[in-house]
């Protein structure tokens, strides 16, 4: 493939950015020795500044369920702009995004919109505190849920000598400039393990205000939760008197309707909204049943922002969850079925080329992990059997064949309701190539 111009603009870059990018999973870190630098998207691909085209499985992390320029998104931004971008105050399309929410998620009174997933995240586990007087927050090892530094700990893959025993598990600080102070209320525990988690809430239940999890590790690639966990970590949230917090930045408006809650059968106290939310507007939302979010009332919990409920943000989200939502779900179902295809064609073309590689899958949310493991259940197998060096290879490999994979070793790749049969077609025997090349290697 030609790269001169993206070589060029990174030169110009690091001059003027930092990594050369706003971002460090987009830059040199995963993308060597420079990142491409993209200029268009339209349905199922992207093109970069040298005019290599792509069949895009990364999808803005999981922000386009719909593809890039779907031509409704495009019609109604240009109809919408004309008569202004943001105004900060109270709207009509907010209130009917708001009821479209409400409609799809039965665990849902209100919703109140703010901007990024972090955001959402921060007002989550402060609106927990608040309600519950109890200052404590329990999260999950692997489990990521933005940069809050609350909440920025253990997320990374790490040494597994450096991660203690699994009943008292080392919290790892995922950056420096963190304060002890910011931790100091923060608990960790191991996922997808109802004993270690018992354990954890009947000795710290008094003082935990929430549980935060997400329905399916989404930093590790994609490992699902085990048959009735979830549904399990609910009820002993109720049993401990601690609010049950399901972070649906990810997962909701993509792995289901009602995403991972719809799936799994839970009521989740509090629950955020990210990623598929905008279609590639930052646009995200915490919601729950009305004694949860009174909470935010006239600031008892405050929550503030200039640029909460972006109008043209609101008006894409609106027509998202619409468009999506025709002929009973179609565009829902669409994406689960293209994820399942994809998940089950790359297993067995792993097979078939004797490559460790195992791909897990939550819907459409899919990822290639290399292991001589069965199946990755946690963070722990993840960081002592995941081979990270030979995924960067392989989504090159699929890369320089047209195939964009996400260079991040740790994420996911996603399906969208734009990629077509020959898409797949193509991307599994790109992949099968990058494989058979693997193995000669």
């Amino acid at each position: 493939m030609k790269t001169e111009n993206s070589e060029q603009l990174f030169n110009r870059a690091m001059e003027v950015l930092v990594e050369g990018c706003s971002s460090a999973s987009r830059g040199p870190m995963n993308y060597k020795p420079f990142p491409p630098y993209m200029r268009e998207g339209k349905g199922a691909r992207i093109w970069d500044v040298d005019g290599n085209e792509f069949i895009d499985w990364q999808l803005s992390f999981g922000c386009l369920p719909m593809g890039h320029s779907h031509p409704k998104i495009v019609e109604i931004v240009q109809e919408k702009v004309a008569g202004g971008t943001h105004f900060a105050t109270a709207l009509e399309v907010e209130v009917e995004t708001a009821e479209l929410m409400v409609n799809m998620l039965p665990h849902v009174d209100k919703v109140r919109f703010a901007n990024t997933g972090t955001e959402a995240c921060m007002t989550g586990v402060r609106m927990a505190r608040g309600i519950t007087g109890k200052r404590k927050v329990l999260k999950f090892e692997g489990h990521y849920h933005g940069w809050y530094d609350g909440l920025l700990v253990s997320t990374n893959p790490q040494p597994i000598s450096t991660l203690g025993h699994p009943n008292d598990p080392i919290r790892i600080p995922d950056s420096s400039g963190l304060t002890p102070g910011s931790l100091e209320d923060t608990l960790v525990c191991v996922w997808n393990d109802e004993v270690a988690l018992e354990r954890m809430l009947a000795t710290h239940g008094h003082e935990i205000a929430c549980l935060v999890m997400e329905g399916a590790m989404s930093n590790m690639g994609v490992i699902p939760p085990k048959p009735g966990y979830l549904k399990r970590a609910q009820e002993l949230c109720r049993a401990y008197n601690v609010l049950f917090y399901l972070d649906e930045t990810v997962t909701g408006f993509r792995v289901a309707p009602g995403g991972a809650a719809e799936l799994y059968d839970l009521q989740p106290d509090i629950v955020t909204f990210g990623k598929a939310l905008g279609q590639g507007f930052p646009v995200a939302a915490i919601a729950g049943p009305d004694h949860i979010m009174e909470s935010i009332e006239y600031g008892k919990v405050l929550h503030y922002g200039s640029h909460n409920a972006p109008r043209l943000g609101l008006y894409a989200a609106k027509t998202m969850l619409e468009e999506m939502s025709r002929d009973n779900f179609a565009g829902f179902h669409k994406i689960t079925a293209i994820g399942e295809q994809m998940t089950k064609r790359l297993n067995q073309v792993a097979r078939d080329t004797g490559q460790n590689m195992r791909v897990q899958n939550v819907g459409s949310m899919f990822h290639p992990v290399f292991t001589d493991l069965d199946a990755i259940t946690g963070y722990r197998e993840f960081c002592a059997a995941a081979d990270l060096a030979k995924y960067a290879d392989f989504s090159q490999k699929m890369r320089d064949q047209g195939v964009f994979f996400s260079g991040n070793k740790i994420l996911h790749n996603l399906s969208c309701t734009e990629h077509t049969q020959a898409d797949i077609d193509t991307s599994i025997e790109a992949a099968g190539n990058a494989l058979e090349q693997m193995a000669r290697d």
